[in-house]
């Protein structure tokens, strides 16, 4: 790892980006210090005192509201230092790194830069997060002394959530700070870092925009309406589900023109052929004119009223009924394998499916033209376009998976017949030598570099052999998590492993791979197994799986089964194991060690708070959401609520046990999930000795190490006690609130019974406030309560409604 240390950041300009990027600071627990203009009070005077900071204290109350949200906790926004030019620039000799991200103007950013570089430390990193401005000519007004020390650093909004961060060298700038800021901004900010070259828009914008204004060319081409579009080129193309217009509204109409103009400025006829089609679109123009900027104006492509989505129409003017999707049989081509795909697309003769193939045409072009000049490698066109735009792959990874030289042919015929958006042919290097021969730009050995005119491996720096299974590109051969490592066995939808690398040997690992990670009585029993087998021969279980999410609870369609053919007996019997198999996590032998990512909904909270830590990346989702389906935890959920206040009561100076009863309570009843892992932390579901990663990929390494150290250092499970619960008077408590919600109309008479029946269960049932029990009593209480819902008439309809629709039923 880098020695570099970042002790404290500075970021320089409180607007929207600024401000957020300050936000994700304060969210991986960086000091962070906050700088703007000084405020001006009513008279248009230099403002005194606080007030002085009014602009930064209006960006960081602002962060309390914006969605997403970009703080883990809104209660950390206090942890931003506000600060000013005027009064507080020798602040930034305390800052390690100091990010500059005020308005995309040349000047203001020059006459900054001369205005702090006296104060700027003589180890200090200063970075741009221009989105396109050169970074080179943003050198040109700092002392020799600074130059080696700068750079660009483009974060995409919003920074907390959008993996892509492109850093931007310039002749200046020294190879060992760039490393040492990809070290930081990829395990500390937890985030995909791509090099670029000081190009125009750099990569993810150049090509995503110009790739933006193509299929605005091509949509005017076809005659097709931004719903159909949208629908055509969201999730069905493998693309971000908002597709192309809701993302452009949600960008924000007037961002997407300034980049837009960004490439009219700096780039001709000469530096790129497309050039041609850089003109500001006449439906953008008039949308800007009419000052309709997209998701923050509540108006742009598309716009609402009441519960209706209208669309607008360039022709009239006005805004018209949305809704319209595309015909079927272009969905159905689009599942196909990607050479039949492609080849459907390029013959079908309705205008969708000509659309289709003239954007992917159009995309594959492009970047196969700019390669040379905006990227070392097409590794990195293909990372930025999947981590900055959304895309399931790259223009390049789709490309080579359809048939390299058969695509090539197709899109150098089009471009030929005049077809294509701009007439320069494909590079030579795409038909002919290493590329042609290796059937595309990935290979085991590396990426194309059209610069370099060689393949060039990824690049390794320290910090990423924490990245045991690290992102990679179609055709590079990777190491695939869900085949590495000695299996030891896979049987129940879990795969137990061990990792075949030094220092990790000790350690087992269980991976769920059923739809979803749901967890059936065959994955219990497996998980069970999986625990007796590291207490035999290992130091440790890791629970981790490659994917997207940790689990998303009871598999309730596996369920349905045994209760139609034997009746509720079997369904006790079934939670009862799974019950047990909490247990036997919990007072195992050996550390069993939770690595949590995404979502961790009912089963999978209880999975997750029943092992012995917890890891969990940054957007980690948690919670007890069983009352959405009329049911309540049923795998100890509500045991661990209960426990937990006996516990936090006992560390605490007061007897009355309600009062840390009820926030647990609260989350389980009402099915609240932490929207991320600082809040799930706040709903209890992570302990403050928990371990928070802030990249996904670092998850695994840090979940083996964690085990691997708790076993060395001697580990014990717990030891089985008694504890406190509030008895029947703490029920009679929730119970007379509930009350008043029911006879408000604010819940169900069927959500109040199944929420008293979770005061039951969370208090102890029918017993003396103060009274000791165990887990195992509690855990009946819950089987008996989640039975006789399962049983009940509602409950069943709020099941077969998410089995058949995904959505909750409200009855």
């Amino acid at each position: 790892m880098s020695r570099f240390q970042v002790k404290k950041v500075a970021v320089l300009g409180a607007g929207v980006m600024g401000a957020q990027i300050a936000a994700h600071l304060v969210n991986v627990r960086v000091p962070v210090v906050l700088f703007d203009l000084a405020a001006k009070d009513a008279t248009g005077a230099v403002a005194q005192g606080a007030a002085k900071n009014g602009i930064v204290t209006r960006a960081i109350d602002n962060l309390k509201k914006l969605k997403p949200a970009p703080l883990g906790d809104v209660a950390d926004a206090v942890l931003i230092e506000q600060a000013n030019y005027e009064d507080d620039l020798a602040k930034l000799g305390e800052c390690d790194l100091i990010i500059e991200a005020i308005a995309e103007r040349m000047d203001w950013k020059l006459d900054l830069y001369k205005k702090i570089a006296p104060h700027v430390a003589k180890h200090s990193i200063l970075a741009s997060n221009t989105s396109g401005l050169s970074i080179t000519k943003l050198s040109e007004a700092l002392p020799e002394a600074l130059k080696p020390r700068f750079c660009g650093i483009h974060f995409f909004n919003p920074p907390r959530y959008m993996f892509l961060v492109e850093l931007i060298n310039t002749p200046t700038t020294q190879p060992q700070v760039l490393d040492d800021l990809e070290a930081f901004v990829t395990s500390t900010l937890g985030k995909g870092v791509v090099r670029a070259h000081d190009t125009p828009n750099f990569i993810a914008n150049r090509v995503g925009i110009a790739g933006m204004l193509a299929t605005l060319k091509e949509v005017e081409k076809f005659g097709l309406t931004p719903d159909v579009v949208d629908d055509l080129t969201g999730k069905k193309l493998g693309r971000a589900s908002s597709g192309t217009f809701r993302t452009a509204d949600v960008v924000g109409l007037d961002t997407m023109a300034h980049v837009v103009k960004t490439l009219q400025d700096n780039l001709n006829a000469e530096t790129d052929p497309f050039y041609a089609n850089f003109s500001t679109p006449p439906v953008l123009a008039k949308l800007l004119e009419m000052g309709n900027l997209g998701q923050k104006t509540k108006a742009g492509f598309f716009k609402k009223v009441g519960r209706d989505i209208l669309r607008f129409d360039l022709q009239s003017g006005e805004y018209l009924p949305a809704g319209a999707k595309a015909d079927e049989v272009y969905g159905r081509m689009l599942k196909k394998p990607a050479g039949e795909r492609l080849k459907l697309l390029r013959e079908s003769e309705g205008p969708q499916g000509q659309f289709l193939w003239a954007i992917l045409r159009d995309s594959f072009h492009y970047a196969a033209v700019h390669l040379a000049s905006i990227a070392e490698s097409a590794r990195d066109i293909d990372f930025a376009m999947r981590w900055g735009f959304g895309m399931k792959q790259g223009p390049f990874e789709l490309w080579q998976e359809a048939g390299w030289a058969q695509v090539a042919k197709w899109i150098q015929e089009d471009i030929d017949a005049g077809k294509a958006l701009s007439t320069v042919p494909l590079p030579k290097w795409v038909f002919e030598g290493a590329v042609a021969k290796a059937g595309g730009v990935h290979t085991p050995e590396g990426s194309w570099s059209a610069s370099q005119g060689q393949f060039v491996p990824q690049r390794k720096l320290p910090v990423h052999e924490r990245q045991l299974f690290p992102e990679s590109v179609l055709g590079a051969n990777a190491a695939d998590a869900n085949t590495a490592g000695t299996t030891i066995s896979d049987e129940g939808d879990v795969r137990v492993w061990t990792l075949d690398k030094e220092g990790f040997e000790g350690v087992l690992i269980a991976s769920i791979h059923s739809k979803m990670h749901a967890i059936s009585p065959d994955v219990a029993e497996a998980l069970g197994a999986a625990v007796d087998l590291a207490e035999a021969e290992y130091k440790g279980l890791v629970i981790w799986s490659p994917d997207e999410m940790f689990s998303v609870g009871a598999d309730l369609q596996a369920m349905l089964p045994a209760f139609v053919v034997a009746g509720i007996g079997a369904v006790e019997g079934a939670e009862e194991e799974l019950q047990n198999v909490m247990l036997k996590i919990r007072y195992a032998s050996v550390p069993v060690v939770s690595a949590v990512r995404g979502m961790a909904l009912g089963g999978g909270c209880e999975l997750a708070v029943y092992s012995s830590k917890r890891v969990a990346a940054m957007e980690s989702y948690i919670g007890l959401v069983e009352v959405g389906v009329g049911l309540i935890p049923g795998a100890g959920g509500l045991t661990y609520i209960a426990r937990r206040a006996a516990e936090n009561a006992a560390a605490s100076t007061g007897t009355d046990l309600l009062p840390f009863l009820t926030e647990g309570f609260t989350a389980a009843a009402m099915a609240k999930v932490g929207t991320g892992a600082l809040d799930s932390k706040k709903l209890g579901y992570l302990q403050g000795s928990d371990v928070i990663v802030p990249n996904k990929d670092e998850l695994l390494y840090v979940a083996l190490q964690q085990a691997k150290a708790m076993a060395d250092a001697g580990y014990r499970a717990p030891l089985r006690r008694t504890f406190r619960v509030a008895g029947r008077s703490g029920a009679a408590t929730i119970k007379g609130q509930l009350v008043n919600m029911r006879d408000g109309g604010f819940i169900s008479a069927h959500d109040f019974h199944i929420a008293s029946l979770i005061a039951n269960v969370v208090t102890g049932g029918d017993v003396d406030a103060g009274s000791l029990v165990t887990e195992e009593y509690l855990m009946t209480l819950e089987r008996k309560a989640f039975c006789s819902l399962i049983v009940h008439p509602k409950t069943q309809e709020r099941i077969m409604g998410m089995l058949s629709t995904g959505k909750p039923v409200r009855n």
